[in-house]
């Protein structure tokens, strides 16, 4: 509202009658301080960090304009000064200064000397500040500032405020560090401070830490907030004992709402100038990223020539019925992952994934066309490709009042480049009955299944080992199993405090014995995507012992468990046991198993610990008593404070389950003479607000080997981070050593990795360098109902 004459007199007017505070109004009398307006004057809203309702250019300009001050001056009705202690509040402004000059005609004030200016997201202290009360156009000189809604601050000579969200700075600094705290800073000779996009533009800017300069950058942008928009990012640079010194340059394309890219520019001294990019997109099927890396002639390995690595990941769902997942990637040789640092694709068991799905999916049924391969990252290894499989399922509940229908279905076709495998079409179809039937402390399931297999194989009729082989063959087995619980609660309390329950578990499982050896892997002995499975606690109910359906095992047998678990009095659990096994009526059903007239399996026991929300345990055993052996142990014992925690762990598995249950390419002597015996200490402490110390070291008791060691540490403040973690692997042997483990000298591989993170620009900017990780690793296993 621009001053009137009228609203001079009143504000004359006021000052007589009441000796200090006025509103300007329209009015033709002043309005009175007692009936609205409260004294001193308040700026709640001024200083809030949210975001106004939006007003029409009507509404702004009836906004009223509060003004406090000691004394009043008017000059030939044009203007009007305030002295001593102003304070004047306009809409979203606020200023205090010494002095203030209104010229009621431009509707401007001139605030000079201890000038205290605040908008929605801007406090100053300048010399002098001239601002435009209608548009909120300000100028602001010799200036301290600092952002009200984000962690900025800093100092300028000059400040133009272009409307709401638009500031230019002259001969300016910048930073997100506490007031006090010069750790590091931008100096420019122009910035300009863009809040509605959340991006700084810094133009022949140096940036300095602790005060001493560090880089020279004639133009950058950096992010204030979570906007995207295009810009070199902060260079990084860094030391790396695979690589010598880094210099990373990244560059960031905001090319559309939903797509934006990122490439990088990574010189490394010892390996030449590497090519990094990442693209991604967010579309009406879904999102994706794709990602490149290429290093044109490794000065390292040069007879390796250029080295490259791609990776597209997909993730969407179309129309809520069509859902699409893509995951490939590869790279140029099987040492890339060696020698490079790199996040390309998902790497499992020396495999890089090369997967797609494409599925329907509908309340009652649902349909997926899907793809597999894998590139091969260690010699002599040609798994199966799955070229294509079509999957089909159906879904009737209650098809007959609580009687269950579903059929599930596949039709396979797999490839190998080995020749001494066949390959195959597969034809899979399994209809399902079962009678859930439950209430408050009981529940028992009935299910029948048919399963019809069949298959046409593709093989060299002259090998030996595929022999009783047939191209064509097909194969029905029927099964039936049973599984029941009750759950029981006590009514006595164990140790007068703890609440405990029992739950009983047993299954029976009928599955005939069929003759399978014409089918490739048909006697338990690998197959086409068939592994056996672990059989710990929870393994001991299931209907399998094998990974998909090229052996399914004999079985006429009980799984008996039981599982008690322990509540204090706020019903947190605070510990459970689980033990069972498997009674066998007529063999094991494997095949392999160099003594199948057992009529056990080993005895599985799992337990879980919580005392008083700082010790943690957890514990699982797998004991044979038909052959008097220990399988499996694996015991972890947490201690946690509030700033950290210290975790011990040792994992055992008997070479003779390993034999029995994995299948090695090469000789097993080469990784182990005696099984795993493997102890880990991990721990990680919080010191103070601001340093954080971690360590992991993996020991083979067994061998007397170091597995792995890591130790690192890590600085935080309130505007920048500091990492420094050194590791040291042990490297697997390769296809050329010779002899078991204990005769060759292992291989280790450090690394040291620096990391520099600077805090409040944007999702925080991080430098990294270096390729220092581990591979085991912290895991929390504490399966407990909190």
């Amino acid at each position: 509202m621009p001053f009137t004459s009228r609203s001079l007199l009143a504000s004359f007017a006021g000052c007589l009658l009441y000796g200090s505070p006025v509103i300007a109004d329209d009015g033709s009398k002043p309005v009175s301080p007692e009936s609205s307006i409260i004294f001193p004057l308040q700026s709640d809203t001024v200083n809030s960090c949210e975001v106004p309702d939006k007003t029409s250019k009507e509404e702004e300009d009836q906004q009223p304009v509060l003004i406090q001050a000691d004394s009043v001056e008017a000059s030939n009705n044009s203007k009007a000064t305030y002295k001593g202690n102003v304070h004047i509040i306009k809409g979203r402004q606020e200023i205090k200064a010494d002095s203030i000059t209104l010229h009621q005609q431009e509707n401007i004030a001139i605030a000079e000397g201890n000038v205290d200016y605040s908008s929605m997201d801007m406090r100053s202290t300048s010399d002098k500040v001239t601002t435009d009360l209608t548009t909120e156009d300000t100028t602001m000189i010799n200036t301290s500032y600092r952002m009200a809604c984000q962690p900025i601050r800093g100092e300028a000579s000059r400040v133009l405020k272009t409307g709401q969200a638009i500031y230019q700075l002259e001969d300016a600094s910048f930073t997100t560090c506490p007031a006090d705290d010069n750790s590091w800073r931008f100096k420019a000779s122009d910035i300009e401070l863009d809040q509605s996009d959340e991006w700084a533009t810094f133009y022949n800017a140096r940036f300095e830490v602790l005060d001493v300069p560090i880089l020279y950058l004639p133009y950058v942008t950096v992010p204030v907030g979570d906007t995207r928009k295009t810009g070199l990012l902060i260079p990084s640079a860094g030391l790396d004992s695979k690589n010598g010194f880094e210099l990373s340059i990244p560059i960031y394309w905001n090319i559309a709402p939903n797509y934006d890219a990122t490439t990088t520019l990574n010189y490394m001294e010892k390996r030449g100038t590497q090519f990094e990019g990442e693209f991604r997109y967010l579309e009406n099927f879904g999102k994706g990223t794709v990602d490149l890396e290429y290093l044109n002639d490794d000065a390292k390995f040069k007879d390796k020539g250029s080295r490259w690595g791609i990776s597209w990941n997909h993730s969407g769902i179309y129309e809520k019925n069509w859902k699409f997942d893509v995951e490939y990637s590869q790279v140029s040789d099987i040492d890339y992952f060696q020698d490079l640092s790199s996040s390309i694709g998902t790497r499992d068991e020396g495999q890089l994934q090369q997967s797609g799905e494409v599925s329907y999916r509908t309340q009652d049924w649902d349909m997926t066309m899907r793809v597999r391969d894998f590139q091969v990252l260690v010699d002599d290894q040609n798994p199966y490709r799955l070229m294509p499989q079509l999957e089909f399922n159906y879904y009737a509940p209650q098809l007959y009042k609580e009687l269950d229908f579903t059929l599930h279905s596949h039709i396979s076709k797999f490839e190998t480049d080995d020749p001494s495998k066949p390959s195959a079409t597969r034809v899979h179809m399994e209809p399902k009955l079962s009678l859930p039937l439950s209430s408050t402390w009981w529940s028992l399931t009935p299910e029948a299944s048919l399963l019809y297999t069949y298959y046409s194989q593709e093989f060299d009729s002259k090998s030996a080992s595929l022999s009783d082989l047939e191209e064509e063959t097909d194969r029905t087995i029927p099964e039936v199993r049973i599984n029941g619980a009750i759950y029981l609660d006590s009514t006595h309390k164990f140790l007068g405090e703890y609440l405990q329950t029992l739950e009983p578990k047993i299954q029976y499982l009928y599955v005939p014995e069929v003759d399978q050896s014409e089918i490739y892997g048909g006697t338990g002995d690998g197959g086409y995507d068939s592994n056996k499975l672990q059989l710990d606690y929870y393994g001991l109910f299931r209907d399998r012992q094998y990974s998909g359906v090229d052996y399914i095992a004999q079985a006429n047998q009980f799984s008996i468990g039981a599982t008690s678990r322990f509540y204090d009095n706020s019903y947190k659990e605070r510990m459970n046991i689980s033990f069972g096994q498997i009674l066998y009526l007529s063999g094991t059903g494997t095949k392999n198993d160099n003594n199948d007239s057992k009529n056990s399996s080993a005895w599985a026991i799992e337990s879980d610990f919580n005392y008083d929300d700082y010790l943690f345990y957890h514990g699982g055993i797998q004991y044979d008593s038909n052959e008097d052996e220990l399988q499996v142990a694996n015991s972890t014992l947490e201690y946690r404070v509030p700033k950290g925690y210290v975790q011990v762990n040792y994992r055992y598995v008997s070479k003779n389950y390993i034999e029995s249950n994995v299948n090695f390419e090469d000789s097993l002597e080469k990784i182990t003479q005696f099984g795993i015996y493997q102890a880990g200490l991990l721990t990680q402490y919080n010191i103070g607000n601001n340093w954080a110390l971690q360590g992991q070291y993996f020991h083979d008791t067994k061998e007397d080997q170091m597995i792995e060691a890591l130790v690192g540490a890590m600085y935080m403040s309130d505007c920048w981070s500091f990492g420094l973690t050194y590791s040291n692997q042990l490297i697997a042997p390769n296809s050329d050593t010779s002899g078991t483990i204990g005769s060759y000298q292992p291989e280790y591989e450090s690394n040291v990795m620096l990391s520099i993170g600077i805090r409040g620009l944007g999702t925080n900017t991080a430098v990294t360098s270096g390729s220092a990780t581990n591979a085991l690793g912290y895991g929390r296993p504490f399966y407990l109902n909190n």
